[in-house]
């Protein structure tokens, strides 16, 4: 029954599939699991190798924690994304920790980490794979971090606010300003005394309903 559920997925998805043996095929499958997960549950803390997941529902945010408890979101994962970094047996030479929780109620499907990483040492097409699923999340985790190193409060939030409305498609962006500051890696007070700022200047109006943009363009003007 698992092989039927996973391989259509897995068929999409991995462009190696066709290319590893049945058996392999046949591993992987039965090491899959279907999990629903409930909006604000940690699903990968960072001590374990919690496996592949690929998105199915909902929406994950991969950040990072620092020793006094202060997080910094990396980036975020929609249906159709894959987190290859919750996977630390896999890719052994990512040596730093990352945590990833769910931002809504979120469908996963889970390949055990340590048999993704067996199959990996066995097949280069795998272990390629691998590498370059999470090479290519250092270029959001990069833009990161050039934004808290080298730009200005006011740019960070007027880039935050227009990326998110061209994400959601609407001017109103239904986030509180606790939220808008952890998914910056800022404080509340900060992204509430810049909102006001911005409100005042004629660019957002905010209510309890979250952030709407009046004036697009002077917002992207902003944000180069």
């Amino acid at each position: 029954m698992s092989r039927a559920m996973f391989e259509p997925i897995y068929k999409e998805i991995f462009p190696f599939w066709d290319e590893i043996s049945d058996e392999v095929r046949e591993y992987i499958c039965r090491n899959s699991v279907l999990m629903t997960y409930l909006k604000g549950t940690t699903i990968h803390d960072g001590s374990k190798c919690s496996g592949v997941f690929f998105i199915r529902s909902g929406c994950l945010r991969v950040y990072m924690m620092s020793e006094k408890g202060k997080d910094i979101t990396l980036y975020r994962l929609y249906p159709g994304d894959m987190c290859m970094l919750s996977a630390s047996c896999v890719l052994q030479a990512i040596t730093f920790d990352v945590m990833v929780d769910a931002e809504e109620d979120s469908e996963c499907y889970v390949i055990s980490g340590p048999a993704f990483a067996s199959v990996s040492e066995n097949n280069p097409k795998i272990k390629i794979f691998s590498m370059e699923t999470a090479i290519s999340r250092f270029s959001d985790v990069m833009w990161v971090m050039q934004q808290i190193l080298f730009m200005s409060m006011d740019q960070r939030l007027a880039i935050f606010l227009t990326d998110e409305s061209a994400r959601i498609g609407s001017d109103i962006i239904p986030l509180t300003h606790e939220q808008i500051a952890k998914y910056m890696g800022s404080a509340r007070e900060v992204v509430t005394r810049m909102l006001k700022y911005f409100a005042n200047e004629g660019l957002v109006e905010v209510s309890r309903k979250g952030v709407k943009i009046l004036d697009k363009k002077r917002l992207r003007k902003l944000a180069l």
